[in-house]
């Protein structure tokens, strides 16, 4: 059965993403200090500004307005001419965590020497057999297309080119596998005075046709090449950036389910960031077995708890196992408990802003530990189902 499935990304000087940036940068540097820093650090950037918000606890001495500039430097935002840059206006307004939350996170309701969930809520990881990164391709491909443009930038490649952009792969699947590209869409912020032409044709050449595999495109594949024709104006000099809002292109693509927690400007003890790492692990781990070509778990939690309410596994009807067997493969290699995954996963080190940009999930430029299969867990999980 023929269908289609489409994922957008974004570079790393799309509004929100400076936003998310920022607050990862902030996360980064307290961490840094004092591993044990809690943060919930919200930004929201507009013409001109920037304004950091939230709940930091934290022995570090940090100078947030300092690392908001370094941040959009970093990002490219180096000239007055694009009507942002690091001589923005920043706000900032934080205060330490509310002692109801830090009570239930500080001392679990079962057991007072282990940290208790630090929100309740959802969380899923995902896997499949699409390609070497465990990834939906279509996630992937617009990743590869944003990452090329920001290459290209930063390179000289495309000089013209200005920090913001947007990419999106349509992905032609036959039953569950996927076939080829429908339709690429690619927009690139520019400099003034490029011609349309030029623009397009540099796009293809230098970006779209490097960064997608050329056995996916055919004579029917479309391409949209900044279809509105100018985009000059860009980043959060067009259009207001927050925190959060591109919880898709930070993680499946929208192929998977989402629970809704966003990761950026939050410490480990938030089980929205820390649980979604794990479980994209264990699907990854259960996927690298050959126990699933597919594989989605959801965990819940309730604040101040520390074991999960609720764990599911779902495999699509692609596994070798039956759920249930999985699940009890599950419990013998990975607690879930916050602690415990904080402290396998090493997740007080400041390694938050290289997610930020481009994604945690399935990077082949960036080393994470959540995205490292553990030997043990998956030698078991293939004695299982031989």
């Amino acid at each position: 059965m023929r269908r289609l499935f489409t994922s957008e990304s974004v570079t790393k000087g799309h509004p929100d993403k400076v936003c998310d940036q920022i607050a990862d940068a902030i996360l980064d540097a307290i961490l840094a200090q004092d591993p044990y820093s809690r943060c919930a650090c919200e930004v929201t950037t507009e013409p001109g500004a920037v304004h950091i918000m939230g709940e930091i606890t934290t022995k570090a001495k940090v100078d947030y307005k300092e690392i908001a500039r370094r941040t959009i430097r970093d990002i490219g935002y180096t000239k007055p001419e694009y009507g942002f840059d690091d001589t923005a206006s920043i706000t900032v307004s934080i205060h330490e965590q509310s002692g109801d939350i830090a009570q239930g996170v500080d001392s679990s309701y079962e057991d007072s020497s282990t940290l208790g969930a630090g929100d309740q809520g959802m969380m899923f990881g995902y896997a499949s057999s699409e390609g070497d990164e465990y990834m939906p391709l279509a996630a992937v491909l617009a990743r590869k297309l944003s990452m090329k443009l920001t290459e290209a930038r930063e390179a000289g490649t495309i000089a013209y080119l200005r920090p913001d952009g947007k990419s999106q792969v349509t992905i032609e699947y036959d039953g569950r596998k996927p076939k080829r590209i429908e339709a690429v869409v690619l927009s690139a912020q520019h400099d003034p005075d490029i011609p349309l032409e030029t623009l397009r044709k540099d796009l293809m050449d230098k970006v779209i046709l490097p960064a997608l595999p050329s056995s996916m495109i055919d004579s029917g594949t479309k391409f949209y090449i900044n279809p509105t024709g100018r985009f000059v104006l860009g980043g959060p000099a067009a259009d207001t950036g927050l925190t959060g809002r591109k919880i898709i292109v930070d993680t499946y693509g929208g192929y998977a389910h989402h629970g809704g927690g966003a990761f950026s400007g939050k410490d480990a003890t938030k089980v929205d960031r820390t649980a979604s790492l794990v479980l994209r692990n264990i699907a990854k781990t259960i996927v690298a077995a050959g126990c699933a070509d597919e594989c989605e778990l959801q965990a819940a939690y309730a604040i101040g708890v520390a074991e999960p309410v609720s764990l599911e596994v779902n495999t699509f009807g692609t596994g070798k196992l039956d759920e249930e067997a999985i699940i009890g493969w599950v419990g013998r290699h990975y607690d879930l408990r916050p602690q415990m995954m904080i402290e396998r996963f090493d997740l007080r080190k400041p390694v938050y802003y290289k997610a930020a940009g481009q994604g945690s999930f399935g990077r082949t430029d960036v080393s994470f530990s959540w995205e490292a299969i553990d030997q043990e867990a998956l030698e078991d999980l293939r004695s299982m189902i031989r």
